[in-house]
């Protein structure tokens, strides 16, 4: 991906990159918010809003961190921003759980007890504080290393290892209460 991003902003083609940037990480970019927001309406506006953002500034990506990791920096700033927003704490949130079709070569009833597991275990993540939240969020569901998450979220790896046990030790609590 990092050559095309090379060769589509020397060729000065930002919409095709766009087009191929919203295709790899859309959805990783809704997920993403959502696990900020934990309200799909809201994530899927702050994921346009910020697909906004990354297209305007796509002509002055410098390649001094890998795309993603560009992205995924400014999609976290942009999120922290509208936490912080009169908008935010003004509006009470809810949100909504979605249920995935059960897949028709499972058996029905260890589909539903693995979905209710899942959704226990999200519920759980989201309901951590977002210093949690967020190192978990990347290392375990976007598979970032712990260094990606220090540049992204801009706290020392030691930090970073830490809050991640200090999530699981929560999880655990929450989980077994």
């Amino acid at each position: 991906m990092e050559d095309f991003v090379a060769e589509a902003l020397q060729a000065a083609d930002i919409d095709l990159l766009f087009d191929q940037i919203m295709t790899d990480y859309g959805q990783d970019m809704l997920q993403l918010t959502y696990s900020y927001v934990k309200n799909n309406a809201v994530a899927e506006d702050l994921t346009q809003e910020i697909f906004v953002k990354c297209y305007k500034a796509l002509p002055n990506f410098e390649h001094r961190s890998n795309l993603r990791t560009w992205l995924w920096r400014i999609a976290i700033n942009h999120c922290k921003d509208y936490l912080r927003s009169w908008h935010h704490r003004n509006i009470i949130l809810t949100y909504e759980n979605e249920v995935e079709p059960v897949s028709s070569h499972d058996n029905v009833e260890h589909a539903v007890l693995r979905l209710e597991e899942e959704m226990e275990l999200i519920k759980a993540v989201l309901q951590l504080p977002i210093k949690y939240r967020e190192p978990v969020y990347l290392y375990y569901f976007q598979e970032m290393t712990i260094k990606e998450i220090e540049l992204l979220i801009g706290v020392k790896q030691n930090t970073i290892k830490t809050r991640l046990r200090r999530a699981m030790t929560l999880l655990k609590e929450s989980l077994e209460g």
